[in-house]
């Protein structure tokens, strides 16, 4: 398993690794049609921008492929796109992703990291030590309603 910052050329590949993690992961937390909105196949350039601007991680499997992505916002202090391919689910690379990303922070004396995480993924970060604040409704333009998550933070 090789963690790497994910370059700006490469975007295309990490919105679909985003696509296919929530069309798996998120089938029992929200409904099929919001998913189908939530994961267009055009991918904003506002993710390319992400990409460029966020210290944003790839995971990548012993052929090279990138499984697994992670990215933290700089300017709100929170931890984003957390997938997974479900190829690849299980095997560590969320995990291993989350660890950089906290390092990240650490090294940028960030105090404390924030995320909102759908309910099926409240667990996985629960595991990593994240506290539920509160249960929020956050409007999606992309999926055209309001996304039930749980506020999460984690001390540094």
């Amino acid at each position: 398993m090789t963690i790497r910052r994910a370059v700006p050329q490469e975007a295309e590949t990490l919105w679909d690794v985003r696509n296919q993690a929530i069309r798996h992961g998120c089938q029992t937390s929200y409904a099929a049609d919001v998913i189908a909105r939530w994961t267009p196949e055009n991918m904003p350039e506002s993710y390319r921008q992400c990409v460029i601007e966020n210290p944003f991680f790839v995971a990548e499997d012993k052929s090279g492929n990138v499984v697994a992505t992670g990215y933290l916002d700089l300017m709100q202090h929170s931890i984003e796109a957390i997938f997974t391919l479900p190829s690849a689910s299980g095997q560590g690379y969320a995990r291993q992703i989350m660890a950089v990303l906290l390092e990240e922070a650490r090294g940028r004396e960030i105090p404390h990291v924030t995320l909102a995480a759908t309910p099926n993924a409240q667990r996985f970060y629960e595991k990593m030590g994240f506290v539920t604040v509160k249960e929020s409704l956050y409007p999606s333009r992309l999926a055209e309603t309001d996304l039930r998550c749980f506020d999460m933070t984690l001390a540094l």
